[in-house]
């Protein structure tokens, strides 16, 4: 396993400072984070460890976390750009792979980027049926007052609730030390809803959204699951032709273990592929 890390900066297009660091050797792999992680908070780190053996592996915080800026107005445009800013100092072109709401960010990417060489995704929560976990019309405004009155306590509680975190669960998380890095990342919340934009109302997929994504294209979800998720997973992967594969025994907190071998194994077929 290579453990040497090297960290750097990229700027992107708007003059926002993107943060990042990279381990071992071979193609480029770029990891996008979900909604109140960073590369030092959340699943990228231990999923870079575990793929540097066959990847250059780049996690960086996205902007507005951990070491990057960020530059208002917002646009999930700001947040291709970055991507395209990391890729460029990373060598100019790699794969992707996103997690969450970080997935939609990476099929956004690759749809736009024509050196996004290939990308999977990992349980984008897009909701696809009126049973699902629709997001109430006025549910990013009320979120961003929160913010913007210094209520980031708050904020962190009311997605949560959202995403099915039991009451007793969050009483818990308060309690915690972590808790204060959700409330620090709490004003990029509004930005992870954003990207998920009209996927989240319970409808069909816009056509139009990746309707130019030709990189090859990974969805999975874990066994475990929602069915409102996996079904959302599923219509993306329809939609996009991509692959589809159910990870056993997982959920929406993927063990890098599971989710690692098989985009390796995706990412060696493409490469194969194309020699």
């Amino acid at each position: 396993m290579n453990t040497t890390v090297t960290t750097g900066t990229a700027t992107s297009a708007d003059g926002t400072t993107i943060a990042f660091e990279s381990s071992g050797t071979g193609p480029v792999l770029v990891l996008v984070d979900g909604a109140l992680c960073s590369r030092s908070f959340g699943p990228s780190r231990a999923t870079a460890r575990l793929l540097s053996d066959d990847f250059r592996v780049v996690t960086y915080d996205r902007r507005g976390r951990g070491e990057s800026s960020t530059t208002a107005p917002y646009s999930p445009d700001r947040e291709v750009e970055d991507l395209d800013a990391v890729i460029g100092a990373s060598g100019g072109s790699a794969h992707l792979l996103g997690f969450s709401s970080g997935a939609a960010l990476a099929l956004d990417a690759a749809a736009r980027l024509p050196h996004v060489t290939a990308v999977a995704g990992y349980e984008p929560p897009l909701v696809v049926t009126p049973e699902g976990n629709v997001l109430p019309s006025d549910f990013i405004a009320r979120l961003q007052r929160c913010i913007d009155d210094g209520r980031p306590d708050e904020a962190v509680q009311m997605f949560m609730r959202h995403v099915g975190t039991p009451r007793p669960a969050i009483a818990v998380l308060r309690l915690l030390p972590l808790w204060r890095r959700l409330k620090d990342a709490a004003h990029t919340l509004p930005y992870d809803l954003t990207i998920l934009g009209d996927t989240q109302q319970g409808r069909p997929l816009p056509r139009d959204r990746w309707q130019h994504l030709s990189a090859p294209t990974l969805m999975t979800n874990g066994s475990k699951a929602p069915e409102w998720l996996a079904a959302g997973v599923r219509s993306l992967a329809e939609l996009v032709g991509a692959t589809y594969q159910v990870l056993p025994g997982q959920t929406h907190n993927v063990k890098p273990a599971a989710i690692g071998g098989v985009v390796t194994e995706f990412f060696r077929q493409h490469a194969r592929s194309q020699a």
